[in-house]
């Protein structure tokens, strides 16, 4: 049996190659303004985990994702874990997939939103699959320690499909939705009550690429001009664009920004700057579904050029993926995301402390010492 002395000296020997690695590959480069960099937690009731969302409730961060035995499988439930007395709770199940007859079905993307002063709210998914599922509410008025009963959206709606939604200069929380049914649509579900009542926009026209996008995210621009940011089937982040709070939308149209057929999240800060969190890759072009890693961020002031700042994740071991961003009222931007399917990550980041290198022509732009991972590397760690 190996002695104390022998296990501080062979962790101290793996800390020091850690190090040097990540020295040599200048990743450190990449990640100034991180203040926390954690795990949500070390254990866990369930083997797979997914689809990030953060809300900063009246008395403290709340967190929830889906977990079970693996994605679409029927034991997968909607977890909540909240941040209180510096430090995470466990997950404890708030919402399953069990049917009237006892029969069940997975949960799916769970979303928070904090009413301002009100509820905090719980949207999430129940279905055999993304083309079938049907949209969840649930409400807690004690910051997540307790909830209300399920309650169905209406007919037809499914609430925020994966992002959160925005609370609009007029009064009007906008939840930006997709469906998968018939090819990949993206369209709006607009309440002026916080979830009692509902109208929809939309969908938005596919534009002259004939685009399939999903789970967008909204950005404001003041003055009732949004964008929106989403996943796409096409090697690109999509965009749109309105100038009437979302009542009427542009056509896609690709962004300049690279996707690999995989989540995003973006948010706008107080001051006006946009913050994008994405997987930047362009993958191969036989394959509009490319790596999961690394996981990046990057900002703009017009959400349309855009300046590379950070990496939170970068391996050759996929997946670290579905990211959620926020702004708490101290300022600060919390990243949370899947950390290989395996656990939650949770990143705080002081955005005054960022460094912006430009992005040129939908490429990351290069620095001394760093490599990204190949597409032979991933390959490699996937075989």
């Amino acid at each position: 049996m190996m002695t104390i002395d022998k296990r501080i000296t062979t962790m101290l020997f793996m800390l020091v190659s850690f190090m040097a690695t990540a020295q040599e590959n200048a990743l450190y480069k990449w990640r100034q303004g991180i203040i926390t960099d954690e795990f949500i937690y070390d254990k866990a009731p369930f083997p797979s985990c997914h689809s990030a969302t953060l809300a900063e409730a009246q008395n403290g961060l709340v967190y929830a994702f889906f977990g079970g035995t693996r994605e679409r499988d029927p034991d997968v439930e909607i977890y909540v874990c909240r941040y209180e007395n510096n430090a995470w709770t466990a997950p404890a199940s708030v919402a399953d997939g069990v049917q009237e007859d006892g029969s069940r079905l997975p949960t799916w993307n769970p979303v928070l939103y904090q009413i301002p002063g009100g509820d905090l709210l719980l949207f999430y998914k129940i279905g055999p699959k993304p083309s079938a599922w049907w949209g969840m509410l649930k409400r807690s008025s004690d910051g997540g320690k307790t909830w209300s009963a399920a309650e169905k959206l209406p007919e037809g709606y499914l609430g925020p499909i994966k992002n959160k939604p925005v609370l609009l200069s007029n009064g009007n929380l906008i939840a930006p939705t997709s469906t998968e049914g018939n090819g990949w649509n993206i369209h709006f579900e607009i309440t002026s009550d916080f979830g009692k009542t509902w109208r929809k926009v939309g969908p938005i026209a596919r534009g002259e690429d004939d685009l399939n996008a999903i789970q967008p995210s909204v950005l404001d621009h003041g003055n009732g001009k949004l964008q929106i940011l989403a996943r796409s089937r096409n090697w690109a982040i999509v965009e749109s664009w309105s100038a009437d709070n979302g009542e009427t939308w542009s056509p896609l149209k690709k962004t300049t920004l690279p996707n690999n057929n995989s989540g995003t999240d973006a948010v706008t800060m107080k001051n006006g700057t946009h913050v994008l969190v994405y997987n930047h890759v362009l993958p191969p072009k036989e394959n509009p579904k490319g790596a999961r890693t690394p996981l990046n961020v990057a900002t703009s002031k017009d959400g349309k050029n855009w300046d590379a700042v950070l990496i939170l994740e970068d391996s050759p071991i996929s997946q670290y993926s579905y990211p959620a961003v926020i702004q708490t009222q101290d300022g600060m931007l919390h990243f949370v995301y899947t950390w290989r399917r395996q656990k939650m990550k949770h990143v705080v980041v002081d955005p005054t402390k960022l460094k912006k290198r430009k992005i040129k022509n939908g490429i990351w732009p290069a620095v001394k010492g760093y490599k990204l991972p190949t597409l032979e590397t991933y390959k490699a760690e996937e075989e």
